[in-house]
């Protein structure tokens, strides 16, 4: 802090000395993304680059041997001399710590080239290395990484040759000369290079985001001087703390401005707020200073490509990347929504600050915000907030950033709208709607969805609260916003009930404001997901071969019982539900299910499936949830108590005991492990209390509905029956479909304990642990090992991949049709 003397600024201020550029978070992953680009190049051109790499060995043989043996010596010690020349001027400008990271940087990516290169050749991706060297299957006589080249980059990313043309043109050409020398005499290839310069650079970037970068920052003192220049004297300045919730800027200062021209801007700015608004309030001498420093350009880049992505133009904020493009739209809002006069901050100034930072300096107004108000604000307070967004919206300017930080309430009473920033000038209905929508939702969660609804009756239309009801999505709030709501989730609902209660007469028509919905992201990784883990279980057996060999009759019988499966999961879930559902739209549910459960778990994707479909069947989310976990109780039993059964009759009637595979004592032995330590420790407890009572307060209760009504009982049972026994009859049908047979009561026990080994491994529909616990199984039982594969994949095709397909049209016919 520097004492205040006369002709003098007080300056208050702490600079960060190391600074994390979010530019260079955003370069590292362009990089990654170049290197899985430049793999998956070489792996689909894999058929071309063999020719190319022939043609350029081809033509290495014909150069001097002389040349072949020097050339790459040369090229080396050129490439080492650039650097420790940029290295060594470093170090004479005492810019040691500098040097000293980046040749950190370069041994550690060196290294980590080395690793990489050494796994590359294991033959477990062997296609990969293949695809890297531009080679044919088995050679090996090309590095897939250069670690020197790789070590390279990375040590010229940490130093950073940003104003420093000659020294990135000689690097260059150094760079150029060292990789042609090697493509033509040592037989690199071209997409080995690049993916080399591409990881270099990923790790320095890597380092330098991790590690932070000296910074340049402007001081406050600078900042002081730059706003005098434009006729804002500034006595004092002083940072304040950043807020948490994503208002824009690197930086804040509050400053003091000379009393003179302080009584003249209160003067003017009385005026004008009197003379447009009826209002006179006016700040109080003081400027809210944001600073805008170069080095977070780009910050929050990657959220907001993937909300333009997923949002449709109107609805997302493509704030731009450059800085002082940002700026300058932030200052062409605050100019639109003074015009319109809307009580916002004024903008006294808009300066830069050397080549590093922006500054914009607003009016200060005293007051608290919405969010730091308890309790709520008034009734005339609420009013005074609506009615300043009305003016806005009356220019067609939009906020887009409602939050409760950002609304300023003064002590007269007046609302005063901060950072219109994120606004839009000459705005869409659409948009002037979305305002409305995050304002009202905003409101909802600090003064109560009923008040919320009667300001908006007694400030609005119908046509307009028609038009804003659909909005209410939390896809389009701002992210402090759908934080909260997520966690009072209450407020949303009975918001767009109030809502839409209070205008009876007007329809409220679906709004689609997504591009991609979650729902058919999901659908595209789950189609990958699928061909990814079907080629992994057809390379296990021949599915051509499997069919010629399978008995038609029996592989038709095996599929009727595979549907039938749908069958008893319709009316076990059917039968712990009190509401009437409908059979077809049940069953089709159940379908939607087997494709779910390719990117989760099956009882977590089923399960979250069936409460979607029940909450559109108008029951209540608990009730929902409680039906669900219901079936999974009675599910769970049933299975135990028919494996209890089985096992004793195969054990009385069976020559050999059918034993589970070495693998699954392991996984249970673990399982029992983390079980005691859960137990063992009193954390685990009170996690595992948390966890398991609220399910247990919801299903016991439900349990005990259900037990007084006799027939939903027997529907729910027997539809679980019936699912478990035309799983074991379809494992039977697929066994006598190759001419063999197995006493039902071990293909029981196989089939029971396969999927429960396979249902404690998290992967998609239990693929791997449910393959080989069944061929296991099969095995112990007496089946020849190639039976046994062949009927359990002919058991997983009919009940599980052939479904797939199925389950991905009945999911999209019931989204259609807006059942789930």
């Amino acid at each position: 802090m520097t004492p205040s003397q006369p002709g003098e600024i007080e300056v208050t201020d702490q600079l960060e000395r190391r600074i994390r550029k979010p530019v260079d978070l955003l370069r590292c992953a362009l990089s990654c993304a170049e290197i899985a680009a430049l793999v998956l190049a070489g792996i689909a051109a894999s058929a071309t680059t063999t020719g190319v790499e022939t043609d350029i060995v081809g033509a290495s043989r014909r150069l001097p041997h002389a040349l072949i043996d020097v050339a790459p010596k040369v090229a080396l010690i050129g490439l080492f001399i650039v650097p420790v020349a940029l290295g060594l001027q470093l170090l004479f400008r005492r810019q040691l710590r500098r040097v000293g990271e980046a040749v950190v940087t370069g041994i550690l990516a060196a290294a980590a080239a080395s690793v990489a290169d050494n796994l590359l050749r294991n033959a477990a991706v062997s296609r990969l290395y293949d695809a890297i060297i531009m080679s044919r299957p088995g050679a090996s006589h090309v590095a897939a990484l250069d670690p020197y080249l790789v070590g390279l980059v990375a040590y010229l990313t940490m130093i950073s040759l940003v104003g420093r043309p000659s020294w990135r043109n000689a690097l260059w050409v150094a760079v150029g000369v060292y990789s042609i020398v090697h493509i033509a005499a040592l037989g690199t290839t071209v997409l080995s290079l690049l993916i080399t310069l591409a990881a270099g650079r990923a790790i320095g970037l890597a380092v330098r985001y991790g590690a932070g970068s000296a910074s340049q920052r402007p001081g406050a003192r600078d900042i002081a001087v730059a706003l005098a220049a434009a006729g804002v004297g500034v006595t004092a300045i002083r940072r304040v703390r950043q807020p948490r919730t994503g208002v824009a800027g690197s930086r804040r200062y509050t400053a003091q401005t000379a009393v003179t021209q302080t009584a003249e801007a209160q003067t003017a700015e009385a005026q004008t707020a009197e003379a447009k608004t009826g209002e006179g309030a006016t700040g109080d001498g003081s400027l809210d200073v944001v600073v805008y420093d170069r080095d977070q350009q780009a910050a929050g880049a990657i959220y907001r490509v993937y909300r333009s992505v997923r949002l449709l133009g109107q609805v997302s904020r493509n704030a731009p990347l450059s800085v002082d493009h940002e700026v300058e739209r932030r200052a062409l809002l605050s100019y639109a929504a003074e015009d319109a006069g809307a009580p916002t901050p004024a903008l006294r100034a808009l300066v830069r600050v050397g080549p590093e930072a922006s500054v914009l300096a607003y009016t200060h107004y005293q007051g608290t915000t919405l969010a730091s108000r308890n309790p709520g604000c008034s009734d005339a307070e609420l009013s005074s907030i609506w009615d300043a967004v009305s003016r806005l919206h009356a220019h067609r300017v939009t906020h887009r950033a409602l939050t409760a930080d950002r609304i300023l309430l003064t002590g007269d009473g007046q609302a005063i709208l901060l950072d219109p920033g994120d606004g839009d000038v000459g705005a869409t209905d659409l948009q002037i709607r979305l305002d409305l929508s995050q304002l009202l939702a905003e409101l909802a969660l600090y003064v109560g969805p009923e008040r919320t609804v009667d300001l908006a009756l007694a400030k609005a239309s119908a046509d307009e609260l028609v038009a804003v009801v659909p909005l209410l999505q939390p896809v389009v709030l701002a992210r402090s916003t759908r934080h909260e709501l997520r966690r009072r989730r209450d407020v949303l609902p009975a918001l767009r009930k109030l809502l839409s209660a209070a205008v009876p007469d007007g329809a409220v028509v679906p709004v689609r404001l997504e591009r991609i919905r979650l729902r058919t992201l999901l659908t595209m990784v789950a189609s990958v997901v699928a061909a990814y883990l079907l080629a992994g279980e057809l390379e296990r057996a021949s599915l051509a071969s499997v069919l010629r060999s399978a008995d038609w009759r029996w592989s038709i019988a095996a599929l009727a019982l595979s549907a039938t499966t749908y069958i008893g999961a319709t009316l076990s879930l059917s039968g712990f539900v009190a509401a009437r559902l409908s059979f077809f739209r049940t069953l089709l549910v159940q379908v939607a299910g087997s494709f779910v459960t390719l990117v989760t778990p099956a009882a977590v994707g089923g399960a979250a499936l069936n409460v979607r479909y029940l909450q559109r069947k108008k029951v209540p989310a608990a009730v929902a949830a409680a039906s669900i976990g219901v079936a999974q109780v009675v599910a769970f039993v049933l299975h135990i108590s028919l494996l209890v059964v089985f096992a004793a009759i195969a054990g009385t009637t069976a020559k050999t005991s059918i034993q589970p595979p070495r693998w699954a004592y392991f996984v249970l032995a673990g399982l029992v492990a983390v079980a005691l330590a859960v137990f063992a420790l009193p954390a685990g407890r009170r996690l595992l209390r948390a966890r398991v009572s609220p399910t247990l307060g919801q299903v016991l209760p439900r349990l005990l509905e259900v037990a007084h009504q006799p027939r939903k009982m027997a529907e729910g049972i027997g539809g679980g029956l019936l699912l478990s026994a035309s799983y074991i009859l379809c494992l039977a049908a697929c066994v006598a479909a190759f001419g063999r047979s197995v006493p039902i009561a071990s293909i029981a026990v196989v089939y029971l304990t396969g999927v429960a080994i396979g249902s404690v491994l998290p992967t998609p529909g239990g693929v791997g642990g449910v393959e080989a616990a069944l061929t296991a199984g099969l095995t112990a039982a007496g089946l020849p090992g190639a039976v046994a594969v062949s009927s359990v994949l002919l058991f997983r095709l009919l009940t599980f991949w052939l479904p797939v397909p199925v389950g991905w049209v009945a999911l999209n016919y019931l989204e259609r049709k807006h059942y789930l």
